[in-house]
């Protein structure tokens, strides 16, 4: 496969579909993908690097069998188990990483979904926040109902994440307390509302090539505009836990190849840095426009001020999006079209 060749027509118009053969992204020169995955990079996102950040409003006791998962109730790990957070904490760090410069601020829940008495709660906070600050709100608290969603929406939410995690055939292998169709579900919910949604997936749980493939398109498909990328951190306590590390050349590969077959969405850098050499500096040439920052869920990241010193290193414009004039904004006014996954 002609690489540049290939980056040329994706620059062009080109969309990379089901179906196509795609095998040639598993060997093909790295170098040449990643130089092709940054010029696409630079294409759609240009150099404004979105950074997030997020908060665990509650934390273990989930009900759901995630193997990779520290939060779940199934496992065997030292994960703090802690009931939702008081709203000042919460204020107060979504107001702490907006004076730092991030762009969008997500409390992440642990379980199926919230509960009434939780959920009362978020809305609460989320209002407050919406009145009181100027960064973007996002949440991340499994599945909703419709009006729930409208709900989040109305109260200041403008992204939801809900991560669809792998392929369609790996899915069940990793989990079975619900569904690769229950993920696509909650994701159309939010689209409907209006909501955009963040959705990814990790790496490195014994999937392969093909799976990160069918990932990367299925998101397509779903015409997701952030995409997480979470290298596994095997976690003690969990079925996982003695899976080999990915290498820092499948990691970057696998965000080229995101890069390439989304090429308008922004490829986010998540869980998972650890494991490059870089601390995952080099993602940003590979097809990277995005990064959580801050405190990671449950697994070491790196702090905001760090991240956005290296990307200031890098020359990449780390302006929130919440200082920017409203024509320049992340695009949140955006719903799923209906096209079947």
């Amino acid at each position: 496969m002609d690489i540049k060749g290939l980056t040329d027509e994706i620059l062009a118009g080109k969309r990379l579909k089901r179906g196509e053969d795609l095998s040639f992204f598993k060997d093909c020169d790295l170098a040449e993908l990643r130089s092709g995955a940054d010029r696409i990079r630079a294409a759609y996102s240009g150099d404004k690097v979105d950074l997030c950040s997020i908060i665990s409003g509650r934390g273990g006791k989930c009900g759901e069998n995630c193997k990779f998962c520290a939060q779940s109730a199934h496992n065997h790990t030292n994960c703090d188990v802690f009931d939702f957070k008081d709203e000042d904490e919460i204020v107060a760090m979504a107001r702490s990483n907006q004076e730092e410069g991030v762009d969008r601020f997500a409390i992440v829940d642990s379980g199926y979904g919230p509960s009434d008495t939780d959920f009362e709660k978020i809305i609460k906070v989320v209002e407050r926040m919406h009145k009181e600050l100027k960064i973007e709100l996002c949440c991340s608290l499994g599945f909703m109902t419709s009006e729930q969603f409208h709900r989040l929406h109305v109260a200041g939410i403008t992204g939801i994440h809900n991560n669809i995690e792998t392929s369609r055939r790996f899915f069940p292998h990793i989990c079975t307390t619900h569904t690769f169709d229950d993920k696509i579900a909650n994701i159309r919910r939010a689209q409907a509302e209006g909501l955009a949604v963040c959705s990814g997936g990790i790496i490195g749980m014994g999937e392969d090539w093909d799976d990160r493939i069918d990932m990367a398109l299925t998101l397509s498909e779903l015409h997701i505009k952030s995409i997480p990328i979470n290298s596994l951190m095997p976690i003690k306590g969990t079925p996982l836990e003695n899976l080999p590390r990915l290498s820092e050349d499948d990691i970057l590969r696998t965000i080229a190849i995101f890069r390439f077959i989304n090429p308008e969405a922004d490829i986010r850098l998540a869980g998972g840095r650890a494991l490059m050499s870089d601390n995952g500096k080099c993602t940003f040439s590979s097809g990277a426009s995005a990064s959580i920052t801050g405190n990671m869920l449950t697994t070491s990241g790196s702090t905001i001020k760090q991240d956005r010193a290296m990307l200031a290193e890098l020359g990449r414009d780390i302006t929130p999006d919440w200082e920017r004039p409203e024509e320049e904004r992340w695009d949140y006014n955006f719903k799923w079209k209906g096209e079947a996954v």
